[in-house]
């Protein structure tokens, strides 16, 4: 099945793809729809810009007055406000392209959470046996950082290599099961990002100087709110410590 992050590359190429598989994923999917009205759109004010026309000097829009030199003044007015309009709605045109091109990374950065827990099966484990303060810290300094207890137990402790750098993928036992964390202090976002994919439901919340905190947990009942609310409660228990 095709996930979030594989529709929005095939949309971005092409955003009339017929592919009946991209129709299948936006349909059911509560994200995508909303993200291919935004490239929709901006592909339509992108068209409207490169067809925006100037009147040249010459054209009959263009009302001379009885001064020549107040009708050269006004011509010269009347082009300068065109390109003006002309160079308005290339900078929309930009800046919506720059948010979809933003919501893409996000995207992608979540397949590769996703993809990276295929990986370890055995971190997903019930249990009540917490992982030895020594091995915890260990996990946790190459990232700078120690977790208070605030963050609920913590089962599982590995530093593992994503994306060309170690980080601390830890497992937290709570009330809805384990709950998967990634620091990623490598990977900055401008904004959270929520994810469905994959038999997985997350959160990828931007942290102020520090990269961003992956959350994700198992199953497609999993209530995201509640991801959401651990993600918060693991991120305020976070002590950055110095480098």
């Amino acid at each position: 099945m095709m996930d979030c992050a594989q529709y929005r590359r095939s949309i971005l190429a092409d955003p009339h793809d017929p592919n009946p598989d991209l129709k299948i994923h936006r349909d059911g999917c509560p994200e995508c729809p909303e993200y291919t009205d935004r490239l929709l759109r901006f592909e339509g004010r992108l068209e409207r810009a490169t067809r925006m026309n100037i009147p040249a000097a010459g054209d009959a829009r263009v009302v001379p007055l009885r001064s020549p030199t107040a009708g050269a003044s006004s011509r010269t007015l009347f082009l300068r406000r065109g390109w003006l309009a002309m160079a308005a709605s290339v900078l929309i045109v930009l800046v919506v392209a720059g948010s979809l091109w933003l919501a893409a990374p996000g995207s992608s950065l979540a397949a590769d959470v996703v993809a990276h827990m295929a990986g370890e099966p055995q971190a997903w484990a019930r249990t009540d046996v917490p992982v030895p303060p020594p091995q915890l810290a260990v996990v946790l300094r190459d990232s700078n950082m120690r977790l208070d207890p605030n963050a609920g137990m913590v089962s599982y402790a590995r530093s593992c290599l994503f994306r060309g750098h170690q980080v601390p993928h830890l497992v937290v036992q709570t009330e809805m099961g384990p709950v998967t964390v990634m620091v990623l202090v490598h990977e900055s976002l401008p904004q959270a990002v929520r994810f469905d994919e994959g038999g997985y439901r997350g959160v990828i919340v931007p942290v102020a100087g520090h990269g961003s905190l992956a959350v994700l947990a198992r199953g497609q009942k999993a209530d995201l709110n509640a991801v959401r609310h651990i993600a918060g409660r693991v991120q305020g228990a976070i002590v950055w410590t110095a480098s």
